[in-house]
């Protein structure tokens, strides 16, 4: 290998320490800085370039360690992890504070009547749709059989949250809570129904080396569940810090929301690893038998729980 980089430097891997808290937050700060949606095409494809060049033993002359970690991060922001498709934008993780600062800023704003209600939250779970299929783990395509029920799943929603706002009785400090009670409701619906491909025939396990072993729903039963959490707690700083102030008028609402989202977006991601692992005996009998017999000391595998 030529160049100044030493050939160790695993850039398959964050540059922080993952098994710590802190490492994954400063993972997560840096993946989904605002910053990287006005990327123009050309720095993508550079980065990407960068990124496989190294991987396959060619450095650029004068391509510093910094350098190489900046292609990495920007390459992971707009690049699927496992598929290696560029993902569509306003779903990658960089676009999740302009986009939910919009939107929530506006359910948190519009919530008096039951046609403002349905309609910013069939914005939402719209934008919520592409946000799960742009970040979902594992390498399969997601075909119209798949997306069809998430439009069933909105509907769901929308019928949910109606449940919540039409009633006339309560007092206007519960129904400032009812955007958050629905964004809640709807994650908790609509991550399993879009990834529900995920639930039915798995998603790829690896041993510590990204070595490919097969495939587990009882992995994805894992991953989903931390994404939903993540998910929830990602949206409770600015939603409930908003239900305080209702007063306050639509763009100091939306301003707001988006300084708690460049907060809340990175540390609730970090909330669990991205590389997340479990035990061979957790795993489905068929699977632990076909790792027992090809791999009898292994005792974890990992997998992209997705975003």
């Amino acid at each position: 290998m030529s160049g100044e980089l030493p050939p160790n430097i695993d850039i398959r891997e964050p540059r922080w320490d993952q098994s710590s808290f802190s490492g994954r937050a400063n993972h997560f700060f840096t993946v989904t800085d605002p910053r990287n949606i006005l990327l123009t095409n050309e720095q993508l494809e550079d980065a990407r370039k960068t990124v496989h060049d190294y991987r396959q033993g060619i450095v650029p002359p004068g391509l510093t360690e910094n350098e190489l970690w900046r292609a990495k991060y920007i390459y992971d922001s707009a690049f699927h992890p496992d598929t290696g498709e560029k993902m569509i934008l306003i779903g990658r993780m960089s676009a999740q504070v302009p986009m939910n600062m919009t939107i929530t800023g506006c359910m948190m704003t519009f919530y008096r009547t039951a046609p403002a209600v349905v309609f910013w939250q069939w914005i939402n779970q719209s934008f919520n749709a592409v946000v799960n299929y742009t970040n979902r783990s594992g390498d399969a395509p997601l075909t119209v059989k798949y997306v069809r029920p998430t439009c069933g799943a909105r509907s769901s929603d929308l019928i949910t949250l109606l449940g919540f706002s039409l009633p006339q009785h309560v007092s206007p400090l519960i129904g400032r809570f009812v955007p958050f009670a629905a964004v809640a409701a709807a994650n908790c619906i609509n991550i399993p129904l879009m990834r529900q491909r995920e639930l039915r025939v798995g998603i790829p396990v690896t041993d510590e080396n990204g070595n490919r072993l097969g495939e587990s729903a009882n992995a994805a039963q894992q991953a989903i569940a931390q994404v939903v959490v993540s998910r929830i707690l990602m949206a409770a700083p600015g939603m409930a810090f908003m239900d305080q102030f209702p007063w306050m008028s639509a763009p100091i609402q939306v301003g707001l929301v988006g300084f708690c989202l460049v907060f809340a977006t990175p540390l609730c991601c970090a909330l669990f690893p991205q590389k997340s692992s479990m035990s061979v005996t957790s795993l489905e009998a068929e699977l632990q038998a076909k790792i027992r017999e090809a791999h009898p000391e292994l005792r974890r595998v990992y997998f992209n729980k997705g975003l």
